[in-house]
């Protein structure tokens, strides 16, 4: 396994880490993810801390706080040998202040996490979405406090756009409260918007991605290709319109490309995936999922080699569609481009 810097901290990251949503699955979405119980959820902790994957992410929203909780008991005994991703600001209610980032939320959101999770700290704690009914100055000190009160150690945001990054950022700088170094976002082959805005600003401001779903939102699993329609078990029967769209030809341009060179390098599609995103700039982290452990140990064969360049340019080109203004000049004409090359594929 290898290891890097969380954006512009000291803190050092898997290039893999394991998410778990599936862990205690209930209600319409985590229920098709996957349903596991403390006993399965330490058998998989063991399989990650034994290849060195060791940050695990969850969220007070999975199935109503119950991924926290499989997670705490999974974990117990062997705190200080893991690191805990959580997020907030999600409605967890119907309350006027069971949603959202107010200082009154985020302070019981956090209190109400320990508590699951079984610990006095979490440490890399995220928005899960922006408040725009909230001033970020009310936003950023309460983090700045969570973090001064060793509660929280690292903070970042998920599903943040550029302006609003760079609104918190502003006024952290500007009052020398603890900044935002951790950027969880949806990227995968089969969904490059990342690219466009939020990557450079991440290399700017040294955000590192934590990515989720790299294998777009389980359309890149193998099963699914232009010869071979969603299985019946599928679970994106029940799950697709809760995630990222993919354009039907630009997913079997992606798998076409994928089951070519996992031909090439005798592996699977998802581990082809999945390398290509560890390649990518300012990614972190590539949050991996499963539900039992042949997947895990499927998912972490990703790792421990590399595409070669020639591969990495055909990923690319499959995968690449036409940005939206204001960054199509800078990919298509000349004058644009010499201003702001671009940093990726």
């Amino acid at each position: 396994m290898d290891y890097r810097n969380l954006g512009a901290s000291g803190l050092k990251v898997p290039v893999l880490s394991f998410g778990a949503g599936t862990f205690g699955g209930s209600g319409p979405l985590f229920s098709h993810w996957g349903t596991t119980d403390v006993e399965e959820a330490r058998r998989l902790v063991d399989i990650c801390l034994e290849a060195g994957v060791y940050l695990f992410d969850t969220a007070d929203v999975y199935s109503a706080g119950a991924s926290e909780e499989v997670l705490g008991e999974a974990i117990k005994g062997r705190r200080n040998r893991v690191l805990i991703s959580t997020k907030a600001s999600l409605p967890t209610g119907d309350g006027p202040n069971e949603w959202g980032s107010s200082r009154s939320r985020l302070i019981a959101s956090v209190e109400a996490a320990l508590k699951r999770l079984g610990t006095d700290h979490i440490d890399i704690f995220q928005l899960h979405a922006f408040d725009a009914s909230t001033p970020v100055e009310e936003v950023v000190s309460t983090l700045d406090r969570l973090v001064q009160d060793g509660k929280l150690r690292y903070i970042g945001v998920s599903n943040f756009s550029g302006w609003q990054i760079m609104k918190s950022l502003a006024a952290a700088e500007r009052h020398g409260w603890t900044r935002y170094v951790a950027n969880q976002v949806y990227y995968s082959l089969v969904g490059r918007d990342y690219e466009w805005e939020l990557m450079p600003l991440g290399r700017d401001q040294g955000l590192g991605a934590l990515v989720w779903s790299p294998l777009g939102w389980g359309r890149l699993t193998g099963k699914i290709s232009r010869s071979k329609p969603i299985p019946a078990e599928s679970r994106l029967h029940g799950t697709a319109d809760f995630g990222p769209p993919v354009e039907n030809e630009l997913l079997y341009k992606v798998v076409d490309a994928l089951e070519d060179i996992a031909a090439e390098t005798g592996r699977s599609v998802p581990q082809v995936a999945i390398n290509w995103l560890v390649s990518r700039p300012t990614v972190s982290s590539v949050i991996i999922g499963a539900r039992n452990e042949e997947q895990l140990r499927q998912n972490l064969g990703a790792v421990g080699w590399s595409l070669t360049q020639e591969q990495i340019g055909r990923l690319d080109a499959a995968s690449a569609v036409t940005a939206p203004y204001p960054h199509f000049p800078y990919r298509r004409q000349e004058g644009f481009a010499r201003l702001n090359p671009p940093i990726a594929g």
